[in-house]
């Protein structure tokens, strides 16, 4: 699966218009992630545990949105974005979409 944040593939060209495809999923913070974090706003630095969240996250976000861009027969992802909303205090979803199609 070819996934890219432009409107096209370069060197392809897009026979195929399957329309908008999403994934997504929500995640609570830890407890003990949210002490360690309190401790780094005192003191400052990278909040490791929140970035691997976050990026394990984005990963099964955008594992969603291939899996259904492939039911549809896609075999590439254009305009692909990425967008975050809180869900309840603590909790928050990673949103990713994009436009399924198939080039050639």
């Amino acid at each position: 699966m070819i996934i890219t944040n432009i409107d096209s593939v370069p060197g392809k060209k897009i026979v195929e218009h399957y329309g908008i495809v999403m994934g997504s999923t929500v995640r609570a913070k830890h407890i003990g992630k949210d002490f360690i974090a309190s401790l780094k706003n005192i003191v400052g630095g990278e909040i490791k545990g929140y970035t691997e969240l976050l990026n394990e996250a984005r990963k099964q976000a955008v594992e969603r949105m291939v899996m259904q861009a492939k039911q549809l027969g896609a075999n590439a992802i254009i305009n692909v974005r990425f967008a975050t909303s809180s869900i309840t205090q603590g909790a928050a979803e990673l949103y990713a979409y994009g436009t399924a199609v198939k080039v050639e």
